[in-house]
C-alpha cells in the first residue's frame, strides 16, 4: 500500500512508516502544529509519514462527547494539511457516503474496528480507488481478516493493509496478541495501532480510559515482530485532546519515541 502513495517520501529508506496526528481534527491550527512537528522528525530518521485525523467521530460512549468541528471544515482542513507539507492523509469512515465524500480529499481512507466486517462499506470504499486500512475488530482473530482484504481487493481494489489494535479479553481493557501481526501480514501490510491497542473502554464514567505510560514497550514489540507501520495518536496536551486523549502520546515525546524505534528496526533488519 505505501508503495502506491505519490507524496509519501522515504519508501526505499527501509524504516517502517508512520501514521500519526490528532485522534480527532479540533482546529487547523493545532492539526498544522502536530503535522509539522512529525513532518520534522520522520525527515530527522527518513520515515514514510501519513497525516491521521478523523473528520468526523461517529463511535462515542455518550450523547454529549465531541464528534467533531463540521465534517466538511475538517475534510478541508486535512486535505490544508497534505497541501501544505506535500504528505498523504488518512481519515476514518463510517457510513457508505462517506467514502466517496472523504475521498474528495484524503488520500487513505480507514475502516474502523467495530465496522470492518460492514461489506457495503468495503466496498464503497475500494471503488474511490483510494488506498484503504482496516481495522481489525476488537472482537476478530488475525486469520478473519483474510475475508476483509478480499472484499476490498474483490471490489477491484489492491491498495490494502491491516491495523492491529488490540482484542477484547476482558470489560474495559484491550490486549495486543502479537501473533497476529505475522499472520495478518500474508494477507496485506500489518500496522500496529499503539494509542488505541492501550485504550481502557467502557469505563462507568462514559470516558475511554488508557495505558499511555506503555506506548512504547508496545511499539518496540510490534516493530520487533515485523510491523510494516506503526498508528500513534499524538497531541501537544494530551489531557485537553477533545477525544481520546487518555491514551495519547505527549507530542514532545515522539522524537525519542522515533529514533529508539528506528533503532529496533535496524537490528531485525
Amino acid at each position: 500500500m505505501i508503495q502506491t502513495l505519490e507524496n509519501i517520501k522515504y519508501k526505499d529508506s527501509k524504516n517502517f512508516f508512520l501514521i500519526a496526528g490528532p485522534c480527532a481534527i479540533e482546529s487547523e491550527d493545532l492539526a498544522m502544529e502536530i503535522a509539522e512537528r512529525v513532518v520534522q522528525l520522520t525527515d530527522q530518521f527518513n520515515i514514510p509519514y501519513i497525516f491521521k485525523g478523523s473528520f468526523k467521530k461517529a463511535n462515542r460512549s455518550r450523547v454529549d462527547s465531541f464528534t467533531g468541528i463540521g465534517d466538511i471544515k475538517a475534510l478541508e482542513i486535512l486535505k490544508k494539511v497534505g497541501a501544505k507539507f506535500n504528505i498523504p492523509t488518512t481519515t476514518d469512515i463510517h457510513e457508505i457516503e462517506h467514502a466517496a465524500l472523504a475521498a474528495q480529499y484524503v488520500d487513505v481512507l480507514q475502516i474502523p474496528a467495530f465496522l470492518v466486517r460492514q461489506t457495503d462499506l468495503l466496498m464503497a470504499a475500494a471503488q474511490t480507488q483510494k488506498a484503504i486500512t482496516l481495522k481489525k475488530g476488537q472482537f476478530l482473530s488475525p486469520e478473519s481478516m483474510k475475508f476483509a482484504v478480499d472484499k476490498i481487493k474483490e471490489s477491484g481494489n489492491s491498495r490494502v493493509a491491516i491495523i492491529e489494535r488490540g482484542n477484547s479479553f476482558g470489560y474495559t481493557d484491550l490486549v495486543v496478541d502479537f501473533r497476529g501481526i505475522p499472520i495478518m501480514r500474508q494477507y496485506a501490510p500489518a500496522i500496529l495501532d499503539v494509542t488505541h491497542s492501550l485504550q481502557q473502554p467502557n469505563q462507568s464514567s462514559g470516558v475511554t480510559g488508557g495505558k499511555p505510560e506503555l506506548i512504547e514497550t508496545i511499539a518496540k514489540a510490534g516493530i520487533a515482530v515485523g510491523a510494516d507501520g506503526i498508528f500513534i495518536e499524538t497531541h501537544p496536551e494530551p489531557a485537553k485532546a477533545k477525544s481520546d486523549g487518555a491514551n495519547m502520546l505527549r507530542l514532545d515525546l515522539l522524537e525519542g519515541l522515533l529514533e529508539r524505534l528506528t533503532r529496533v528496526r535496524e537490528a531485525i533488519l
